[in-house]
């Protein structure tokens, strides 16, 4: 089974903007998700190259901080 690694909100927001789908393949240091916060856009970067296995959130859905966003498989 491929090792999984989660993506999560560094802060609490909500999801402005999804910029990733299901099978994209992503570098550390990417953007996946866009969070706002204080009318502040925030990008939230992936810390591991993978595939995108899934997406855990959907636009304009409110997240804390730690919430995991989207999955990436090696």
């Amino acid at each position: 089974m491929p090792k999984q690694n989660k993506v999560a909100a560094h802060i609490t927001g909500t999801v402005w903007k999804i910029e990733v789908k299901v099978g994209d393949a992503v570098a550390e240091g990417d953007t996946v998700v866009i969070l706002e916060s204080m009318k502040m856009e925030m990008p939230v970067e992936a810390e591991d190259g993978g595939t995108v296995a899934e997406i855990l959130c959907e636009e304009g859905q409110s997240v804390n901080e730690g919430d995991p966003l989207v999955v990436l498989s090696e």
